[in-house]
């Protein structure tokens, strides 16, 4: 049967097939629809952990007891599991393991471009790169057969164009691979340092193995075309340079850790020109330069962002490609903005008008960094912004604490924020933390962890309670208060920044985009009343907006959840509620 699937679905569908039982993730686009999907098959388990070396761990045991076993992340999440991917290098596995990397080219949704086949050549991994649905189901499956049959996990590695288009995928039955028997063998699965020299022999046989596979195997093939210029490809560049130059000859690999060297070197043989096309690090184009052959990558194409069929043409035929499709007028830019009735707008609302630095965290509410509420003033990766407040009250005393917060989200700071608050208890520090507790994982889609009290199959369970937590690591201030009660949080926030000792100020309010209840009443703004001041435009909510030429305010009825932000921000009590 053949269908549409975007690729991470397909990649979901070829761990189903090869007889996975069990898949672990944390949330992170591009790779968040993997494990989701995942989950919606029978007879498999599937989690959403506290953070992406917890997900690994589980995988290694998983795989260690004998499961087929999926992991799935986005290429900063392999960052966060380094330290157990490393040792599971040298370990090797017993049920097959497959890493997914979801690398994102262009920064969709990421702080950075980092190309995570670095991480594979460092730990030595097998990588695989598909280029379309199809490739995504069929790699995957056959990225367990690899697993097991190298002893090695293996990486599949893709990036947001692959992840979230649609190809056809033509679905195939489930293998019942079933679950290895154990056997314990420390030498193989203890990795002290005896075992682990030992274990580094193995991983240097196995990649002699990798290398003859890689010149072998019909993953990586040669379309003859015109010899004139042949390209080396991979992944979702391999589509790009198909749209842009069908005639040419192209080696494409799948398999691109470790390189078929035999094959590169016949292939570059028979051409006359040698180009290596490849998104983000010259990978590949290193490698082939370091054996000797002449070839062009990086001084004609960019280390910065995607690629397009556009610029690959530009680039090799000198040919523009931007005439005749360009548009009449430049579309206005759109900022990302939070939602209406977001409850992290009326923090940093607060926090801007307190004037107080910031040092903030990865989620919806970094778009509180941008105008028009311009509340943040760093952010780094997850849970940062405990250590990074700490750090700076270190660095300029402790007066600064005064006039500084952390903000962090609810799944976030159960990511890798509780080990931050620890350190500033254990140092003696005196900083305020916000937890924004929303009730979900919201800017990948609605995921739920461990504070929710919900599983990835909303099964009920164990509700971790963030103000007993605090309280354990050693936070003796904690309150609770409602973001979008104004009041309420400016003297929540002016009490706390007083004290010559940590605490804490929970946010809690869910996401407005999960409550289900329609609004109670509706907001309208008096034209008598206002005086066109903006304050309430500064807010920076889509449910209003601005009438230059009437010089008004006007709040859209389509798009206000009647959160009551503005009525409260409003200095002339122009904001109203609609009578009747």
């Amino acid at each position: 049967m053949k269908r549409l699937m975007i690729g991470n679905e397909a990649i979901a569908r070829g761990a189903y097939e090869a007889g996975a039982t069990v898949a672990t993730a944390y949330p992170g686009t591009p790779s968040t629809e993997i494990v989701s999907s995942f989950a919606e098959f029978p007879g498999v388990y599937a989690e959403w952990s506290p953070n992406e070396k917890v997900a690994l761990e589980v995988g290694i045991g998983a795989s260690i007891g004998g499961a087929r076993t999926l992991v799935a992340m986005k290429h900063v999440g392999v960052n966060v599991a380094a330290d157990p991917l490393y040792t599971f290098a040298y370990t090797g596995v017993n049920g097959g393991l497959v890493l997914i990397s979801a690398d994102d080219p262009g920064m969709h949704s990421s702080q950075n471009e980092q190309d995570n086949r670095g991480y594979a050549r460092f730990a030595k991994l097998p990588v695989l790169e598909p280029a379309d649905s199809q490739e995504a189901k069929d790699y995957t499956r056959l990225g367990f057969e690899l697993s097991e049959r190298f002893d090695t996990p293996v990486m599949l590695r893709v990036t947001t164009r692959l992840s979230h288009s649609q190809t056809l995928v033509e679905t195939g039955e489930r293998e019942e691979a079933g679950v290895k028997e154990y056997k314990k063998n420390a030498v193989k699965f203890v990795m002290l340092p005896g075992h682990a020299r030992l274990r580094h022999v193995e991983v240097e046989k196995r990649m002699l193995a990798l290398k003859e596979f890689a010149d072998e195997t019909e993953l990586n093939r040669i379309e003859w075309g015109d010899r004139s210029l042949g390209v080396i490809t991979s992944g979702v560049a391999y589509q790009y340079v198909k749209e842009a130059m069908p005639d040419i000859s192209i080696l494409k690999l799948g398999f691109t850790n470790p390189l078929p060297e035999r094959l590169i070197r016949s292939f570059a043989g028979q051409v006359d020109r040698l180009v290596v096309v490849e998104e983000l690090e010259p990978v590949i184009e290193e490698q082939v330069k370091a054996w000797g052959i002449k070839v062009e990558g990086k001084d004609i194409f960019t280390l910065l962002g995607e690629y397009s069929p556009e610029m690959i043409e530009e680039r090799l035929a000198g040919r523009d490609t931007a005439v005749g499709f360009g548009l009449d007028k430049e579309i206005p830019g759109r900022p990302p903005l939070l939602c209406p009735g977001c409850p992290h707008r009326g923090v940093f609302y607060t926090l801007h008008r307190m004037r107080l630095t910031v040092t903030g965290d990865i989620g919806c509410y970094t778009l509180g960094a941008l105008p028009p509420l311009d509340g943040m003033d760093s952010c780094i990766c997850m849970g940062a912004s405990i250590g990074t407040v700490m750090g700076m009250e270190k660095a300029r005393g402790e007066d600064f604490a005064r006039k500084s917060v952390a903000v962090i989200g609810d799944s976030t700071f159960v990511h890798s924020g509780i080990t931050g608050l620890i350190d500033i208890v254990y140092n003696q520090g005196t900083s305020t933390v916000l937890i924004l507790d929303n009730d979900t994982t919201a800017m990948t889609g609605h995921q739920d962890h461990p504070a929710t009290g919900r599983t990835i199959t909303a099964q009920t369970t164990s509700k971790l309670d963030l103000v007993a937590l605090c309280k354990a690591v050693g936070i003796e201030h904690v309150r609770v208060v409602d973001p979008l009660k104004l009041d309420e949080l400016r003297q929540a926030l002016t009490e706390e920044l007083e004290r010559r000792e940590p605490s804490v100020i929970i946010c809690k309010r869910p996401c407005a985009l999960i409550v289900k209840e329609p609004p109670q009443q509706k907001y309208y703004v008096d034209a008598e009343l206002c005086k066109g001041c903006k304050i309430c435009i500064r807010i920076g909510c889509t449910g209003m907006y601005w009438l230059d030429k009437e010089k008004l305010a006007v709040i859209n009825p389509n798009n206000c959840i009647t959160c009551g932000l503005c009525p409260q921000v409003c200095t002339f009590d122009a904001v109203k509620i609609v009578e009747g």
